[in-house]
C-alpha cells in the first residue's frame, strides 16, 4: 500500500506565520497600565503633595488624576510597543505571563493596606 504525504501549497513567504507583536503590544500595555494604575494608588495615599496635585476634579479627588495618568501611560506604552513589535513574532505566552503578573502588582497597588504598609493611608 503506497503512503499519501500532504504537502502544504504555497510559497513559504504564504505559509510564514503572521507577525503577532501588535497583539502582544496590546496585552502588555494593558498590564503596564495596571501596574502604573496600583503604583500611582499607592504613591497618592502617601504623598499628600501629589495627591494634591492630582485632583483634576474636585468631586472625584485624586481618582481623576490616577486614573488619567494611568490611561496615558497605558497609551504611550501601547504605541511605543506597538511601533517596536508590530512586524515581529513575539514570544506570546511570555508576553501573556509578564502581563498577569503585571495585572496582580496592579491590582496589590490599589488595596489600601499596602499603602500603610509604606507609611501612606
Amino acid at each position: 500500500m503506497a503512503r499519501v504525504t500532504m504537502q502544504p501549497q504555497g510559497s513559504p513567504a504564504q505559509l510564514q506565520t503572521p507577525p503577532n507583536g501588535g497583539a502582544a503590544a496590546a496585552l502588555l500595555a494593558a498590564g503596564i497600565g495596571c501596574v502604573a494604575l496600583g503604583v500611582l494608588s499607592v504613591l497618592t495615599s502617601v504623598f499628600d503633595s501629589l495627591s494634591e496635585a492630582l485632583k483634576f476634579y474636585g468631586l472625584a479627588d485624586d481618582i481623576s488624576g490616577v486614573s488619567t495618568l494611568m490611561v496615558v501611560v497605558w497609551l504611550l506604552s501601547w504605541l511605543i510597543l506597538y511601533q517596536l513589535w508590530k512586524q515581529r513574532q513575539v514570544n506570546f505566552p511570555r508576553v501573556l505571563v509578564v502581563t498577569l503578573i503585571l495585572i496582580a502588582l496592579g491590582l496589590l497597588g490599589t488595596f489600601p493596606p499596602l499603602a500603610k504598609v509604606f507609611g501612606g493611608g
